[in-house]
């Protein structure tokens, strides 16, 4: 039952006119209040929205923090699926400095027959590596070697400190990032193949495909081909979902390739 207050010194027609003014108040009032909680949906909205991107740009900045490179990432390098730390040389400075400063007596040495070749080297810390790593060692030797961009098959052995030697013989010259080798070579046979992958810590690795697998959550395999390496870094990068790609660009065999 709804209770209606008459004014008895008006007439029903004054009556009813009063209440029909009020009742059109009464609806401009509520079209306030929704136009007033329409605008405060919008706001709020706005608001989340700001929120959202604040947290994404704070997301950015702190993957954008520069962290601090390990001494070994200026060189080649990978970790074999045996754990060890294998490093080589991108040019004849970095091959001098590599032998000269960064091999131990304990340590393996890798190289090949042809000219342009790295040195590369297992840090053993004292331990010996199994034939994983010597194999995976001597497959980043020939991709990172001039065979891989000369398309053909790099012949890689590996040799104890000792055995390597800036001294050369009477009436030679050793160009810096050369060196001579004494003794027996051990010889490998290895694909021509590499991969390139991401680790935990969101670095980019690359070299043998058994070590990247092994190390990575997720990789790709490359071969000798014909696609720039810049091209072909915009690929690996999407699948890998990362957006280093300067640094995949410097983790793949120089020359171009083909993305497996």
């Amino acid at each position: 039952m709804v209770l209606v207050a008459i004014d008895i010194r008006k007439t029903v027609e004054e009556n009813a006119a009063c209440y029909f003014e009020l009742a059109k108040k009464a609806k401009r009032k509520l079209a306030g209040i929704d136009e007033t909680l329409r605008r405060f949906r919008d706001e709020l909205v706005q608001v989340e929205q700001k929120k959202e991107l604040a947290a994404l740009e704070e997301k950015k900045k702190q993957a954008k923090v520069v962290r601090k490179k390990e001494w070994y990432e200026k060189f080649h390098w990978f970790i074999s699926s045996e754990g060890f730390l294998c490093i080589g040389g991108r040019d004849a400075i970095s091959n001098e400095v590599i032998v000269k400063k960064h091999t131990d007596k304990n340590d393996f040495v890798f190289h090949t027959e042809a000219p342009g070749s790295p040195f590369f080297v297992i840090k053993t810390e004292g331990k010996k590596p199994g034939e994983a790593t010597l194999q995976e060692t001597a497959q980043a030797t020939a991709a990172y070697s001039r065979a891989w961009k000369s398309g053909i098959v790099a012949d890689v052995y590996w040799i104890l400190p000792e055995q390597v030697s800036k001294k050369a013989m009477s009436g030679e010259y050793m160009p810096r990032g050369a060196f001579m080798i004494y003794g027996k070579r051990n010889y490998v046979r290895t694909p021509m193949t590499a991969a390139v992958g991401v680790l935990q810590d969101g670095r980019v690795m690359g070299g043998p495909a058994d070590a990247v697998k092994n190390q990575c959550g997720k990789y790709v395999t490359v071969l000798q081909g014909d696609e720039k390496s810049s091209s072909a870094a915009k690929k690996i990068a999407k699948k890998l979902g990362t957006e280093d790609i300067d640094a995949i660009v410097a983790a793949l065999p120089v020359g171009g390739v083909s993305i497996k």
